[in-house]
C-alpha cells in the first residue's frame, strides 16, 4: 500500500528541483516506491568543505529535500503544505568523490506533522549520515 496521496510519476516531481538549491548542488529524484523517495547528490566542488570532503550541511540540505519533497507528496497540495519544522543530522564517515545515496522513509505520518528518516550512504552502501526531519502540515490559505 502507498503513502502517498495520489501515484506520481518520476517525471512529474522534477519541477521540485528546479530553479532552487536542488538545483544549484545536482540533487536528482532517482526512485518513488510506494513508501519511501530516493535521490542521489554529487560529492564536489559544489558540496565538498575545504578539506575535500562532503560538507556536512550539503548532506543535511539532501536529507531535508528528500523528506520535504515527500512531505508533500503525501498531503492534498490544494489544502496544505508541509514546511520544515527540525531537523538532526550524525555524520557518520566522509565521502569524497562519486555520489551520495539518500531515502527517506516515514516514521510517523500525522494530521499536523510528518517526521523522517533520512540514511544518505556513499557508492559501496556504507552509511555516510543519518537524519531526523520534522515536517509540519500546515492549511493552504488561497485568496
Amino acid at each position: 500500500m502507498s503513502i502517498w496521496f495520489r501515484p506520481y510519476k518520476l517525471e512529474e516531481l522534477q519541477w521540485m528541483l528546479k530553479d532552487n538549491m536542488c538545483e544549484t548542488i545536482g540533487i536528482e529524484i532517482t526512485e518513488l516506491t510506494g513508501d519511501s523517495l530516493k535521490g542521489r547528490m554529487p560529492v564536489d566542488r559544489r558540496t565538498v568543505q575545504p578539506m575535500n570532503i562532503l560538507h556536512g550541511g550539503a548532506s543535511v540540505a539532501l536529507a531535508e529535500s528528500l523528506g520535504s519533497i515527500a512531505s508533500n507528496l503525501i498531503v492534498d497540495n490544494s489544502k496544505y503544505a508541509c514546511v520544515g519544522l527540525d531537523i538532526n543530522a550524525n555524520h557518520l564517515r566522509p565521502a569524497s568523490s562519486g555520489f551520495v545515496y539518500g531515502e527517506a522513509k516515514a516514521i510517523h505520518i500525522g494530521k499536523k506533522t510528518h517526521v523522517w528518516s533520512i540514511e544518505i550512504k556513499n557508492e559501496k552502501g556504507q552509511m555516510v549520515c543519518i537524519s531526523r526531519l520534522t515536517m509540519a502540515v500546515i492549511e493552504v490559505v488561497r485568496s
